[in-house]
């Protein structure tokens, strides 16, 4: 590995981000590692002497100015910005909750947009790193707001890529399913709104319920192992001319092909008669 690099990454308490502030942390580089809860930090901590945890909240401005400081306090620099904390809002577009649909965009979208505006002067020279999704093809239904959260998220950091004159590096990482809670979490939120429908609804979109808890299970079990995309992660790193885009599983690389060589009309086809054999 190239020189201690010092690197913030929000989402760090479990998952994909936890995974990689240990495992960058044992490279040798400094980590700052974003939490939501305070509770969190003494354990992140003690993971690494090169941890070093720092309350954030990503929809909160405040908070993310207060973590800003801290980290001005303890470095004069950051390598490496990755914006790694994330939701997943399931269910179908009919019965999304508007504060639901609103959520998933200030945690996926506009919480890396806020993160990256004020730790712009620290990056010059460095890297932004996002945390996207195969899902960004839209190919996916039943989670459609997060879909859209990370097509967004990819769109808005292109233009910015084009635009920056900072010399800040892009890179998009996109995933297939990784075996991480997110999965779990959406699933619990997600029929515990559905208990507040009426009846018409419930038998309208019972078995799609089940569905959604059937590839959260399969997710947890035959997911992608956190340390494929935490190895992609490393190497983005590493590198001194990352390509912009990354897919990691053979899933996602199959979706992101499918996306772009094949007629919508096909692929929504194709993605309907798999639905119709849900039961």
């Amino acid at each position: 590995m190239k020189k201690q690099q010092t690197i913030f990454i929000t989402g760090a308490s479990s998952g994909i981000g936890k995974a990689a502030t240990v495992k960058l942390a044992k490279d040798g580089h400094k980590v700052f590692a974003g939490i939501r809860r305070k509770a969190d930090k003494a354990e992140i901590e003690s993971l690494d002497k090169n941890i070093t945890g720092v309350y954030m909240d990503v929809t909160n401005l405040a908070s993310i100015e207060k973590a800003l400081w801290f980290i001005i306090k303890n470095t004069d620099k950051l390598d490496v910005l990755i914006n790694n904390a994330g939701i997943v809002t399931a269910g179908p577009v009919e019965l999304l909750k508007p504060e639901s649909i609103e959520e998933q965009f200030k945690v996926n979208t506009i919480g890396p947009i806020l993160v990256t505006q004020k730790f712009l002067p620290m990056l010059i020279g460095g890297k932004i790193i996002n945390m996207s999704s195969v899902s960004s093809t839209g190919l996916f239904p039943y989670i459609s707001a997060y879909c859209a959260s990370k097509r967004a998220l990819d769109i808005f950091f292109n233009c910015f890529a084009l635009e920056n004159k900072d010399n800040i590096k892009v890179i998009s990482i996109k995933p297939a399913s990784v075996k991480t809670p997110i999965w779990n979490r959406s699933t619990e939120k997600a029929k515990a709104e559905f208990e507040n429908i009426n009846e018409v609804e419930k038998s309208k979109y019972g078995k799609e319920l089940l569905y959604l808890e059937k590839n959260a299970l399969e997710h947890n079990f035959k997911g992608l192992e956190t340390e494929k995309v935490v190895n992609t992660i490393r190497r983005v790193i590493k590198s001194d001319n990352p390509k912009p885009s990354y897919t990691v599983g053979f899933q996602s690389k199959l979706a992101v092909l499918a996306a772009k060589i094949l007629p919508e009309t096909w692929l929504n086809q194709l993605i309907k008669i798999k639905l119709s054999k849900i039961s």
